[in-house]
């Protein structure tokens, strides 16, 4: 027994470091496809090819409903997970080809999903040491932690009405700093559904665009029409922040 115990222990010692970068393999599988993609599938991912195949996928649409609502929701999975360029152009291609109700609806779905995606496979890499990390923290960083938990559904809900942050930062970022994946699930689903129905509600009206040759004004999402209703939500999901905050000052 005491002959086999250093290979034991060499076999233990050289499977530990396989284990642990294994946990990381997801995420940087998808940092890989993310970089390639931005530099290979700009050109692909665009109104233009949009328009040059849109007789061809409407075609299909009409003879293959189902599935092309099926590879519609597997593309647009695959674009959010791997943070690719495109994921504006395919909202609007969901209203396109499904209409303003079918195509929100397949729009949040394949978005939620893939957001989910890069949420775990962040979680499992590097968001379980950095929480481990937060958990053991103290000062400033323990303040911060403990905000976060308190607020930690309007704070998710502010990531994802806020226009200004990017959507892969409000994948990532949750994942790193151990919030609950149920509330990250239900705020992602319920969160996205007002832009997604600005981005569908474009993409409705896209055939006559492209018959007058012209390009999307994505500047809709800046009428005041469309952002009032998005900042009154921001101010909703904040109130309970800001009401914890002013009890806790009256306390004080």
């Amino acid at each position: 027994m005491k002959q086999n115990e250093p290979e034991n222990l060499m076999s233990e010692t050289s499977q530990a470091p396989r284990s642990g970068f294994a946990r990381h393999i997801p995420l940087l599988v998808i940092l890989g496809v993310a970089v390639a993609g931005f530099f290979t599938l700009g050109d692909y991912l665009s109104f233009e090819t949009l328009r040059d195949n849109r007789e061809a996928l409407l075609a299909w649409r009409d003879g293959h409903y189902w599935v092309m609502a099926a590879a519609f929701v597997a593309i647009y999975i695959v674009i959010v997970a791997f943070s690719l360029p495109g994921a504006a152009v395919a909202s609007m291609t969901g209203g396109f080809l499904f209409g303003l109700f079918a195509g929100t609806v397949l729009n949040v779905v394949a978005a939620t999903i893939g957001a989910s995606a890069i949420f775990l496979a962040a979680r499992w890499g590097l968001g379980e040491s950095l929480t481990a990390r937060l958990e053991s923290s103290e000062g400033t960083v323990k303040k911060l932690k403990d905000g976060l938990r308190e607020n930690e559904i309007s704070v998710l809900f502010l990531l994802r009405l806020v226009p200004v942050v990017p959507f892969f930062v409000a994948n990532l970022v949750p994942a790193l700093v151990g919030v609950k994946f149920r509330n990250f699930l239900i705020t992602t689903a319920l969160g996205i559904i007002p832009g997604a129905i600005v981005y569908t509600w474009i993409g409705v009206g896209l055939g006559g665009v492209f018959d007058r040759g012209g390009t999307p004004d994505v500047s809709l999402l800046w009428e005041p029409f469309v952002i009032g209703p998005i900042i009154g939500l921001c101010v909703l999901a904040a109130l309970p922040i800001v009401i914890k905050a002013l009890r806790a000052n009256k306390d004080s």
